[in-house]
């Protein structure tokens, strides 16, 4: 290159530079960063956070338990009698731990009908804190395609090998735990978040003891409304597991989650579980809710009836089977169903567009949740709207 090549390089990279340069000041943030922010208007699928309005069609309140107020009654009068202090000051490891903690775990246990259990601050915290440390090198996680976001991130969080497999497909879920090395784990949820239909639970739980392998259940979506105290899916259907996440910021109506499992297990994650070990311990005033929330699900049967009740008139309506409370509405492409979700709200209701790339390309759609606080005029307007629509 000669000097008059050289010199011209070098003024284009200056300029670009300056370009670059002059956008992260004008944008507070790298070039980088922005053109990611640009890609995804352009996809139509940049997020922005709203409030909500209209009928609930939306929410993973299926109980209706967060807007309880006989429920917030006794909350109220617990927290005042039991809560003396604001938060918990340190890690469970430290100064965040209590009786009343240890105590509030042996409920959740004998409630879930498991030999131990261990709370975590969310649902998230949880799966991300059991699978990033349980799984080692030479280990397998076998999880189903459709898992949350927060089974994946763990699962990438590890050291192990690990393979997804087509979702609730039992034969590929045995070809791929053919070729699984060390101790193999199999993860699913038993309502998925986004389709709304239950795990295979009993199949794969054969699978698995064929194959000598451990399964992990996350059970955020049929904790509260499967089961006959709201257990969950897997105590109704008898399902053996190695570890089950319940959550309490769905159907408990509040925040925070657990895991179930052996004590053994317990102590593990106690000792290995970065989410845990790291983590400001939920405050005093937390327990006294989760306790109460607990107390309530347990007796919710009339809620939970009801539920079931709204389930089987929107199944009518849409001519339509299944139990789960969540129910979907295919609409391709994030721009029509966007658009869709849009009519809809402007007819009062409180739905949203799930796009991509929460979902795959071409699997866009509206994703409907039915609640026992929904009443049936509520139901028969809403799918009415959407056969009009």
């Amino acid at each position: 290159m000669n000097a008059t090549s050289l010199r011209k390089n070098v003024k284009k990279k200056s300029i670009n530079l300056h370009k670059t340069f002059t956008l992260r000041l004008m944008s507070g943030i790298p070039f980088q960063l922005l053109e990611e922010l640009v890609k995804r208007e352009n996809e139509n699928s940049l997020r922005a956070l709203k409030s909500t309005a209209g009928i609930d069609f939306s929410s993973n309140d299926y109980l209706g338990l967060a807007f309880s107020i006989p429920l917030q009654e006794k909350i109220k009068q617990a927290v005042s009698e039991a809560s003396k202090q604001l938060g918990s000051t340190g890690s469970r490891l430290l100064t965040g731990n209590s009786s009343y903690t240890e105590e509030l775990e042996n409920t959740l246990a004998n409630y879930f009908k498991g030999e131990a259990a261990l709370l975590f601050n969310s649902g998230y915290s949880a799966n991300t804190g059991l699978l990033s440390c349980i799984a080692k090198r030479e280990d397998t996680i076998v999880y189903d395609q459709y898992c949350h976001a927060s089974i994946r991130d763990g699962i990438k969080l590890s050291t192990s090998k690990s393979y997804g497999f087509k979702h609730n497909d039992l034969e590929d879920l045995s070809k791929k735990l053919a070729n699984a090395k060390g101790n193999r784990y199999v993860v699913v949820e038993s309502i998925y978040s986004m389709d709304g239909d239950f795990a295979l639970l009993k199949e794969i739980e054969t699978i698995c003891k064929l194959n000598k392998a451990l399964l992990i259940v996350d059970e955020a979506h049929s904790t509260g409304i499967c089961g006959k105290n709201g257990e969950g899916y897997c105590v109704q259907e008898g399902i053996a597991t190695f570890a089950r996440v319940h959550t309490f910021g769905k159907a408990a109506g509040y925040h925070g989650a657990c895991i179930i499992g052996s004590a053994k297990l317990k102590e593990y994650l106690i000792n290995f579980s970065k989410p845990l070990i790291y983590t400001t311990a939920l405050p005093p005033h937390a327990m006294v809710c989760i306790e109460e929330c607990i107390k309530y699900l347990s007796n919710a049967g009339k809620e939970r009836e009801q539920l079931m009740k709204n389930i089987s008139l929107y199944n009518k309506e849409k001519g339509i089977i299944g139990l789960s409370p969540i129910k979907t509405i295919l609409i391709e492409g994030n721009t029509e169903v966007k658009a869709f979700a849009k009519q809809l709200q402007e007819k009062g209701f409180s739905v949203f567009p799930i796009l991509y790339p929460t979902v795959p390309e071409g699997k866009e759609r509206i994703r409907i949740c039915l609640h026992s606080q929904n009443t049936e005029e509520d139901i028969i307007e809403l799918t009415k709207s959407l056969k009009t629509i």
